[in-house]
């Protein structure tokens, strides 16, 4: 089984040919297929490589399923004796992503 540890979005994430992947901070065109090329590690049935950072000849590409808010993030500040609250809230976006192949130039 091949698998490949990338980077994306500030992010590392380990996957595979066919995976799902959940990303927040990339907000892409749905059905639109994307290049991933930062890739850390590589590792076959019988192979591994390792990046010093990445590995230039490891390519993955990825389709763009579907953009969505995640759930709401609550922020709040607050200081002793001074009666100083604030409440502030957000939802990030995220975005999921198919595993199409996994390809060696």
């Amino acid at each position: 089984m091949k698998f490949a540890v990338i980077k994306f979005s500030g992010s590392q994430y380990k996957i595979s040919e066919g995976d799902k992947l959940e990303v927040i901070g990339f907000w892409g065109e749905k059905g639109k297929e994307i290049v991933l090329d930062q890739v850390s590690l590589y590792a076959d049935a019988d192979k591994l490589k390792i990046g010093k950072p990445f590995l230039k000849e490891i390519v993955i590409k990825a389709e763009v399923l579907n953009q969505n808010l995640g759930e709401k993030i609550v922020v709040s500040k607050f200081k002793a004796k001074t009666g100083y609250r604030r409440k502030l809230g957000f939802r990030p976006r995220k975005t999921t992503l198919l595993i199409k192949k996994i390809e060696i130039k």
